[in-house]
């Protein structure tokens, strides 16, 4: 074999190799959006053709792996405050923009009444309530406001398990860990076939609204398929799943 054909066959390798990278999309994903981000993964590559590597954690710590240089393409928040730092601080390429609204649920596996949730909190029967940590998860930032809202705070903060994230949270929640928990809407349609949830979804105005931020970021300037993604997230086809999932379109 001569060596103008070894260049050609490794500078075709190379070209190969780097489409092949380019076509990826690493997308930072609230865990909120665990079982939702499949979805839109599977539907994302049957519509393009783009495979995305999902990375789940809490808002908080994906900003904290952003910000020491992870190399994400996108970024899909739990709310606006966290995209919106990352632009402030030159991370991304456009401000974050809404894709959804969540919705919060006090939630449990077992059949014990929801319809005055408030007095069930400060009960006897309920040891233990689960929420994630307010600081760096916007589903627990939005239930403490509530209990605190409803006069409950002090009376059963002592009966507070803190998740390390949303994740976390529905963990305690399906595997009878804790009692009863604030959670994602998400987390019922996760279960549907799996394990019996009793609920009831919080009137949204009793918390503010948990505006859920995208935005595109500097590592993915290069990638034109992290453009694709983001465009996707801000599309019709997207909003059908996040409605499907509980989520609330603005």
């Amino acid at each position: 074999m001569n060596k103008k054909l070894l260049l050609f066959l490794a500078f075709t390798i190379v070209f190969v190799y780097q489409h092949l990278v380019a076509q990826t999309v690493r997308v930072a994903a609230a865990a909120n959006l665990q079982s939702v981000i499949e979805v839109l993964q599977k539907d994302f590559k049957q519509k393009s053709g783009i495979v995305i590597e999902p990375v789940v954690g809490s808002s908080g710590k994906l900003v904290a792996q952003i910000s020491n240089g992870a190399p994400f393409d996108v970024f899909l928040s739990a709310d606006m405050s966290f995209p919106e730092t990352l632009f402030k601080n030159g991370f991304a390429l456009k401000k974050p923009v809404v894709y959804a609204a969540g919705s919060l649920i006090i939630c449990s596996t077992q059949n014990i009444g929801f319809n005055n949730w408030e007095r069930l909190l400060l009960s006897a029967r309920i040891k233990k309530i689960a929420i994630a940590n307010p600081a760096i998860a916007p589903y627990g930032k939005a239930a403490e406001e509530l209990l605190q809202r409803t006069g409950d705070w002090d009376d059963i903060k002592s009966k507070v398990v803190y998740g390390e994230s949303i994740s976390q949270v529905n963990t305690y929640i399906t595997t009878g860990v804790v009692d009863i928990g604030f959670t994602t809407q998400a987390l019922v349609k996760d279960t549907e076939g799996k394990t019996q949830l009793y609920y009831q979804v919080i009137n949204p105005k009793e918390y503010q609204p948990i505006l859920q931020g995208v935005v595109l970021l500097k590592h993915g300037a290069a990638n034109i398929n992290a453009e694709k993604f983001y465009q996707y997230i801000l599309g019709a086809a997207a909003k059908k799943i996040f409605t499907e999932y509980g989520y609330r379109l603005q």
